[in-house]
Parts: structure tokens; C-alpha cells; sequence
């Protein structure tokens, strides 16, 4: 009696649920066919109420309901005519159940032209429309399911450069914070190493003072002794040119040189004679001595070369020299010497020839001398190398910074790509783009590389930075501007240079596919389409 009871109960229960299914299923069936004017989608199927009057969706005029789809136009935005081509500037919606919903001109309807799917555009043109959306959704449900997969893949390995890109800037930090306290460690060692290089430098100092101003005396000895045999040299030219030993030297008296026939005519002018006296009539002693002579000089010794040493008797005209002119008091001798003598002098002529400083090489030290020498010298040699750590060390923080300041996306899924480049030929040129750093362009045929600009910033538009790469300051054009460049970006299973193009002078883009453009992908919608159109 009680199992009899007992099964009642679950059979009622069991009758309740499935007409409370039925009537779910009846009720969501009339949700989703909400009777509304031919045209109009279930988004906007509210705005179209057959109990009342209708409004246009521009607010322009109310009207009644029946004025809708009557085929004549009322409304300024075309809005009561969704169904019909009354309006030329009111649109038309296609379901297309099975495929995707579509908005067309309402222009095109009933206008012998198949443009929805589901036929329904052209519902009294008579055309002969075949519903062909349950095809066209399949095909298109295919590829999306394609792209998924592509997507699918792309973005698994976007996962793998997150973590990549994650573990080398948590690296980088890392070593950063290491490289900063040996960077510490360095600069006290630096400091040790140059007060002791100051400490070997001051006796150092001391001792090699001592042997630069014996040495400062001899030079000043040497010039002292130099100076006094070219004066002692000009003198006794001067003598041999004073015929009339007035203690002046005269127009007269040097056109009785051929060595001042400066045109080789025969003759020595008043011109080219003035021209040794610096364009005057004469010229003291003094002034031969210290001026005169250096212009004279070279003519003499020229002269002298070309004359016969072995002469017995002076030609005419000829300057007197004495049989002892090849020693080191007189002139000297011209035999390999003249060129290094008369550099001498347009030295001694034009600027102070200065001593050379005192080094190891150039004189010996004392056994105490040299140990000081060489204790400096390593001295030197322990900053050198503490102070070259040191700057290792503050050269490699500052690219870990530079880097880790660098925006590598979201989640840091654009760090591999840093330091690796990506290459594209066309018919004249090779492409070269290596990201966060610049894009460059060579030509095929020979030349140099062209740099189309260097790292700036993202570049995408509002919503979507990550899209695009913006690079400055490149080479300037002939009579333009700076070259500069744009990497377009999307999802791709492999970092791929796609295409080069310059749109505008001197401004290039680049297409780029890569797996870290990719985005987290959606399952393809296999339902109708009708739950998803918008406004």
C-alpha cells in the first residue's frame, strides 16, 4: 500500500517537471520570435509597439503605428520604413538564421537583387532567392573553427614568452641589485687604490723633479751655445757682405752677388737685392743678425752647392768665403746637412722649438730613482684596473635599467623579442627590424645600411596600445624630413616580418606578425545569431 503511494507521488512529481519544461521551452521560443515589423532586428523590437503610436528613432515625429512599413516615408532617418525602399536612407535587417545577421540599404529591397541569405530583402521582386544561409554559416563556422585552432596555438605560445619574459625581468632585478652591491664593493676599492697611487706618485714626483731640471740646464746650455754660433755665423756672413765695412749692408753691396739673382737673368736688380733688406735702402748689423740673415742664408748655401770647391780663384761676383766655411764656426756644410739646417732655422724663424719631456727612455735613474719609478707605475696600473671594474659595473646597470624600463606589454609577453631581428627583401631593398632597438633598410645591389628610425614608444590606438610600434629619428631624407617607422602587429605562430611599404616620403610601416600579439581566444557561437546581433 505504501509503495503504491510512494510511486504515485513520482509519477506526479515527474508529469510536473516535464510540463514546467515544456512551457519553458514555449516561453523562451516566444522571447527570442517577438512579432515585430519586417526589417527590424530583436535589438530594436521594443521601439516598435503596434499598440502605440510610433516615434521615429530621431526623435523628429510621432505618427500611428500603421504609417510603419506603409511604403511611404515619414520619418527623416528612414526609421519607419525598415521593411520597404520607401526611404533611401533607411536600412534593412536580415536575420539569415543559420549564418550571421547582416544590416543592408533598405534601397536594396525588392530590388531583384539577392542581398540576404535568408532571402528575405526581396520577399515581392519575384527574384527567384534561394536560402542558402544554413551553407554559408556552416563554411563560416568551419573557418572560425580554424582561426580558432591558429589562435589556440598562437596564444599557448604567448603563454610560454609571458613566462619567458617574466623569469628574465625578475632575472634582471636580481642581478641589478647584485651588480649595485659589488658596484659599492668596487668603489671603495677605487678609493683605496687612488690614495695609494697618490702616495707612489709624490716621491715619484719628487725624484724625477730633480733629474728634469738637470736636464732643463743642459737644454737651456745647448740653445744658449746653438744661439751663439748662429749669431757668430750671421756675423761673419754680414763681414763678408760690408765690402766697404761701413757697419751697414748696402743695395750696392749685394747686387755684387749672383747668388741674389733670384730670375737668373745675369743681373741682380735693385728690386731683388731690396728685397734681402726687407725693401729698405740698407740694414744694420743687429737687424741682419736676427732678421736679415735667415733670408739670406738659404741663397748662399744654394750658391755654394752649385760652385766648384776646387776652384783656385774666386769668379766675379761671387760671395768670399773662407777655406775654412765647412767647419762648425762658418756656414755650414751642405752635404746631406743643408735640408736638417735650413729646417732649423725656418724653426728658429717661425716658432720656439720646446724640450722634449723627461721619460724612462731618454735618460738612465739611479737604482733608487727606478724603484720609485716602477712602484708608481704599479700603483697606476692597480687604479687603472679598479677604476676599469668599476665602470664595467656602472656601463652593465645602466643597460639592466634601461632594459627593465622598457614596456614589454601587459605581461611582459614582448620581452623575447628584445635583442633579436627580423629581416624582409623586396626587389631593391633588405628590411631589417630588430624590436626596442630600430628598423634599418640596406640595398641589395651594394651600399650602405639606412636607419629608418630607432625605438620610441607603443603606438596603437585607444584601446589597443600593444598594436603597434612607433619608431623616430632616423636618417634625414634628401631635402625632407627624419625617416621614421610604424610595425603594425597581429597574432601570428612565429615572429615574421610580413611586408615593408612607404605610404608617405620618408615614412615607412611595417606588417609584423608574432604569437605575443595574440589574444586569449573564444570559442566559435554555433547557435543562431539572433541572440547576438546589436544595435
Amino acid at each position: 500500500m505504501f509503495l503504491k503511494e510512494f510511486r504515485a507521488v513520482v509519477f506526479q512529481n515527474v508529469l510536473i517537471l516535464c510540463a514546467s519544461a515544456v512551457l519553458w521551452k514555449q516561453t523562451t521560443a516566444t522571447a527570442t520570435q517577438v512579432t515585430r515589423p519586417r526589417g527590424v532586428s530583436l535589438a530594436r523590437a521594443s521601439l516598435y509597439i503596434p499598440d502605440s503610436d510610433f516615434t521615429c528613432l530621431d526623435g523628429s515625429a510621432t505618427f500611428p503605428f500603421r504609417y510603419v512599413n506603409d511604403d511611404y516615408c515619414d520619418c527623416q532617418d528612414g526609421s519607419d520604413e525598415p521593411g520597404t525602399s520607401a526611404c533611401p536612407n533607411g536600412s534593412f535587417y536580415c536575420r539569415n538564421l543559420g549564418h550571421e545577421a547582416t544590416v543592408v540599404p533598405s534601397s536594396r529591397v525588392n530590388d531583384g537583387i539577392c542581398d540576404c541569405c535568408d532571402a528575405a530583402d526581396e520577399y515581392q521582386s519575384g527574384a527567384n532567392c534561394v536560402n542558402t544561409c544554413k551553407e554559408l554559416g556552416s563554411a563560416a563556422q568551419e573557418e572560425a573553427q580554424k582561426r580558432y585552432e591558429l589562435e589556440s596555438q598562437g596564444y599557448a605560445i604567448k603563454l610560454e614568452y609571458i613566462n619567458k619574459g617574466k623569469h628574465a625581468k625578475q632575472s634582471q632585478q636580481e642581478r641589478n641589485m647584485a651588480l649595485k652591491a659589488e658596484q659599492l664593493e668596487a668603489e671603495a676599492l677605487r678609493s683605496e687604490k687612488e690614495r695609494e697611487k697618490q702616495e707612489a706618485e709624490e716621491p715619484e714626483r719628487q725624484a724625477l723633479d730633480k733629474y728634469r731640471q738637470i736636464e732643463q740646464e743642459a737644454m737651456k746650455e745647448k740653445e744658449e751655445m746653438e744661439r751663439s754660433q748662429r749669431e757668430g755665423e750671421a756675423s761673419k756672413a754680414f763681414d763678408w757682405l760690408d765690402s766697404n765695412q761701413d757697419g751697414k749692408l748696402q743695395v750696392e753691396e749685394l747686387q755684387t752677388h749672383t747668388a741674389f739673382d733670384q730670375n737668373q737673368d745675369g743681373t741682380v736688380s735693385p728690386d731683388e737685392a731690396k728685397f734681402f733688406l726687407h725693401n729698405e735702402e740698407e740694414m744694420e748689423k743687429n737687424e741682419f743678425v736676427t732678421t736679415g740673415w735667415p733670408l739670406i742664408k738659404p741663397f748662399i748655401m744654394k750658391a755654394q752647392g752649385l760652385e766648384a770647391p776646387s776652384q783656385p780663384e774666386q769668379q766675379a761676383g761671387e760671395i768670399p768665403l773662407p777655406d775654412d766655411h765647412h767647419q762648425e764656426e762658418s756656414i755650414p756644410e751642405t752635404d746631406g746637412e743643408e735640408g736638417e739646417e735650413e729646417d732649423e732655422e725656418h724653426e728658429e724663424e717661425g716658432e720656439i722649438v720646446k724640450p722634449s719631456p723627461v721619460t724612462p727612455s731618454s735618460i738612465e735613474y739611479d737604482a733608487e730613482t727606478q724603484a720609485l719609478i716602477e712602484a708608481a707605475n704599479k700603483a697606476r696600473n692597480a687604479y687603472d684596473e679598479a677604476d676599469r671594474r668599476l665602470r664595467d659595473l656602472e656601463r652593465e646597470i645602466r643597460q639592466l635599467e634601461e632594459s627593465n624600463s622598457k614596456d614589454y606589454g601587459p605581461n611582459e609577453e614582448y620581452q623575447p623579442m628584445d635583442g633579436q631581428c627580423y629581416e624582409y627583401s623586396d626587389r631593391e631593398y633588405t628590411y631589417k627590424l630588430c624590436p626596442f632597438d630600430n628598423g634599418s633598410q640596406r640595398p641589395k645591389h651594394g651600399g650602405s645600411e639606412t636607419r629608418l628610425g630607432s625605438w620610441d614608444s607603443w603606438d596603437g590606438p585607444e584601446g589597443s596600445k600593444y598594436a603597434a610600434m612607433k619608431y623616430d629619428k632616423g636618417v634625414q631624407c634628401w631635402n625632407g624630413p627624419q625617416r621614421s617607422l610604424k610595425v603594425h602587429l597581429s597574432c601570428g605562430m612565429e615572429n615574421q616580418l610580413l611586408s615593408v611599404s612607404e605610404p608617405n616620403r620618408c615614412e615607412y610601416e611595417m606588417k609584423f606578425t608574432t604569437p605575443a600579439a595574440c589574444s586569449e581566444p573564444r570559442k566559435p557561437n554555433d547557435g543562431d545569431s539572433e541572440f547576438h546581433d546589436e544595435l
